[in-house]
C-alpha cells in the first residue's frame, strides 16, 4: 500500500472518530494482576464445560445486558463494501489443533491479539504504531463493532494486520443454545465476508478463554476450522497504565505466546511501543496468528 493511501485511511478513520464523538479513555489506577492461565497448546477438557468465567475475563467491558432466551441482538446492517480481494493467508502448519493457545515454544515468533472494539481513534492509534514498526496485529472484531465502524475492517487489513471473528454481540456463547450461539458467531462472520471478502480464519469465543464442545460445533458449522485462544491475559482492560502494563506482558509472554489485548484503551496504546521494544530485547519477534502457526 503506498504512503498517500495509507494517509487517506488514517484520514477517514480520524474523521469517522470525531464525527461519532469518541473520546480517548484515561489509564485507571494499577489493579491487581490476574494469575497466569498457564501454558498449553490446545484447549484442556478439564475446563469447565460450564463456560463460566471470572467477570473481569468477560472481554473486560463488563457484563452485558442479557437478552431473553433464544433471541439475538437486532444489530443496524453495515453498509454494503466496495467488492475486493479477500487477504490472502499463508497456509497453517500440519496438525495444528483446532483450538490452539500458543504455538512453537521452540520459535521466536509471538502473536498480539486485540479485541476488536471500542474507539475508532485509539484503534487507528494502536495500528499505526504496530505500522511504523512494520508489526503486523491480530484483532478479534466485534459484529456490533464493524456495523458502527464498516470502515475499520478494510482500514486493518489494508494495513498488513489479520482480522478474526469474536461473535456479533460480545455476549456469554459458553451459556447460550446452541442455535443462537451459531447465529452469534454467522452474524459477525457476514459482516466480515461483505466488508472484506471473507470471513477470516480465526474464531474467538466471547466472554471465555476457551471454546466449550458446543461453541467448537457451532463454529466449525459457521465456516471456522480453528478457535483462537491465548496464554497470557494482562488484562489491559482494567486501565493498570502503561507501565504496569508492559511489565505483565513482558513478564509473562515466551517464545510461542498468544497475547490477549483490547483495541478501545488508551494505555494500550500508550504501553505498546515499550512493548515491542521489549520483545526485540528478548529476541522476540511480533507475527500475525496465522504467521504464528504457518
Amino acid at each position: 500500500m503506498t504512503a498517500d493511501r495509507r494517509t487517506v485511511l488514517r484520514t477517514t478513520v480520524k474523521l469517522a472518530a470525531l464525527a461519532a464523538g469518541g473520546l480517548l479513555t484515561a489509564c485507571g489506577d494499577p489493579g491487581r494482576r490476574r494469575a497466569d492461565p498457564g501454558v498449553f497448546a490446545a484447549r484442556p477438557e478439564a475446563v469447565d464445560p460450564s463456560g463460566t468465567v471470572d467477570p473481569a475475563w468477560a472481554g473486560g467491558e463488563g457484563p452485558a445486558s442479557p437478552e431473553p432466551a433464544g433471541t439475538t441482538a437486532a444489530a443496524s446492517p453495515a453498509p454494503a463494501a466496495t467488492a475486493t480481494a479477500p487477504p490472502v493467508l499463508p497456509p497453517l502448519a500440519p496438525g495444528t489443533p483446532v483450538e490452539v493457545a500458543y504455538g512453537p515454544r521452540t520459535g521466536r515468533g509471538v502473536a498480539l491479539t486485540f479485541h476488536g472494539s471500542g474507539d475508532p481513534a485509539l484503534a487507528a492509534a494502536l495500528l499505526e504504531i504496530a505500522e511504523r514498526r512494520g508489526v503486523g496485529l491480530t484483532v478479534m472484531a466485534v459484529g456490533s463493532w464493524l456495523d458502527q465502524q464498516p470502515q475499520m475492517a478494510r482500514r486493518i487489513l489494508d494495513g498488513g494486520h489479520e482480522l478474526g471473528n469474536h461473535t456479533q454481540n460480545h455476549q456469554n456463547i459458553s451459556t447460550m443454545p446452541p442455535d443462537r450461539a451459531r447465529a452469534e458467531i454467522a452474524q459477525c462472520a457476514e459482516r466480515l465476508q461483505r466488508l472484506t471478502g471473507s470471513i477470516g480464519r480465526w474464531f474467538r469465543p466471547s466472554a471465555a478463554q476457551y471454546a466449550t464442545p458446543m461453541v467448537r460445533e457451532q463454529a466449525k458449522a459457521v465456516g471456522y476450522e480453528h478457535v483462537l485462544s491465548f496464554d497470557v491475559d494482562p488484562r489491559d482492560y482494567a486501565d493498570p497504565g502503561a507501565a504496569e502494563l508492559q511489565r505483565r506482558v513482558l513478564g509473562s509472554v515466551r517464545g510461542g505466546s498468544v497475547v490477549a489485548l483490547h483495541l478501545g484503551h488508551r494505555c494500550t496504546v500508550d504501553a505498546l511501543p515499550g512493548i515491542l521494544d521489549g520483545l526485540g530485547r528478548a529476541g522476540l519477534t511480533p507475527v500475525t496468528a496465522s504467521r504464528l502457526f504457518a
